[in-house]
Formats: structure tokens, C-alpha cells, sequence
């Protein structure tokens, strides 16, 4: 079986991004290699485990470039380069231009702090407390043109403690996002899931 090559996007601690690795490194996803990181700015938790686990990194500061139309284009062609057969956006705190999402359509995995489509967008645990829900989770999905709308692969339910705070409900839900994750990025790399309209049917 042809081995998948993986680029990550990711702009914070890259706790996703080193549950996937560390699985890479104990057999649990097969098939699979991590062939560069891609993050928004310096000195983030992913770039530095990236790092000392040789792993390729590119910086791509948004901050430094003029606009949003050059970021979007130092990104595409970054891709691009690296020929990946999967992207994984974890933690990635940039809107993927929709040409880019077009042209990997099938092939972008983004998870999600929430049981999606309740709550999308930015600060999902926040919404989901300030809704007063019982019940969020986390959920792992294929991007498409909208926001956290593309077609769901696995979700994780989370029960919200009787006045549970912020990051309480974050750290639960992160406990989730992890094996989540894992799965569904082995199931990619085994061929597993099948995309029918908005319906991703995991093949036995």
C-alpha cells in the first residue's frame, strides 16, 4: 500500500499534531508519514515538537506579509511542493482560502471542539457554555468551502459538569479530540472512508 504523506497545518501548542505522531511512532496509524509542518507564526508548541523530532517546518508569519492574498498564496504553494495525499488543519487559526480547499477537496481533515453543526467557528467550548448545553463533544471532519460544515467522520460526545468553567470543559474535550483523531486518520490512510455528498461511510 502506497504510504501517505501527511502535511500539518497548526498555529498553537500542537497537542493534535503530537497525538498524531506519537501514534505514527507506536503503530497505532500505519501507512502514514508526516512530511512537513506548516504554521502561521514562531515559536508555537508545533513548531518546536516538529523540530525536535526532524520534522520539515515552514514558517509562513502572517503577521509579516502585506495581505491575506499573499498568505493564501505562500500557503497554496507550499502545498503544492510537498505533493501531500492528506492535510491535516489542527489548531490551524487561518480561514483556508476555498481554491485551496477546491483543489483537496476529499483530502483536508479538520477537528473541532464541538458536536458539529452546533457551534462552529471560534471558540467553540465558549459557545457551548454560554448555551448552557448539557451535552458538546468534539468532532473530526472533512473541510469543505464553509465553515466547520464539510462532511463529519467521527464525533465524540462530552457531558458538561455541573458548573464547569472554561477550561475544564476545553481540557474534556481535548481528551476526546486525541483518539478521534487517531482514528480517522488511520481510516484515511486504510482506504476506509468513502465521501457520498455529505455522508462519509467508513468501509469495513
Amino acid at each position: 500500500m502506497k504510504e501517505v504523506k501527511i502535511v500539518v497545518l497548526a498555529s498553537g501548542r500542537g497537542s493534535n499534531f503530537i497525538a498524531v505522531k506519537e501514534a505514527m511512532d507506536t503503530r497505532e496509524i500505519q501507512g502514514c508519514r508526516i512530511s512537513l509542518v506548516i504554521c502561521d507564526r514562531h515559536n508555537t508548541g508545533a513548531e518546536k515538537y516538529a523540530l525536535e523530532n526532524d520534522i520539515p517546518v515552514q514558517i509562513i508569519d502572517y503577521k509579516s506579509l502585506p495581505d491575506r492574498k499573499e498568505f493564501d498564496r505562500l500557503l497554496r504553494d507550499s502545498i503544492i511542493a510537498e505533493k501531500p495525499d492528506l492535510i491535516l488543519t489542527l489548531g490551524f487559526m487561518r480561514i483556508i482560502s476555498k481554491w485551496l480547499v477546491r483543489d483537496y477537496e476529499g483530502k483536508i481533515i479538520n477537528i473541532h471542539p464541538s458536536l458539529l453543526p452546533s457551534f462552529p467557528g471560534m471558540h467553540a467550548q465558549r459557545q457551548a457554555l454560554e448555551a448552557g448545553v448539557k451535552v458538546t463533544g468534539a468532532t473530526v471532519h472533512f473541510m469543505d468551502e464553509g465553515m466547520d460544515t464539510g462532511p463529519i467522520i467521527l464525533q465524540a460526545p462530552v457531558m458538561v459538569p455541573e458548573g464547569a468553567d472554561l477550561e475544564e470543559v476545553s481540557n474534556l474535550i481535548l481528551q476526546q479530540e486525541h483518539p478521534l483523531l487517531i482514528r480517522a486518520v488511520q481510516m484515511f490512510s486504510a482506504g476506509k472512508l468513502q465521501i457520498t455528498g455529505r455522508i462519509v461511510k467508513i468501509l469495513d
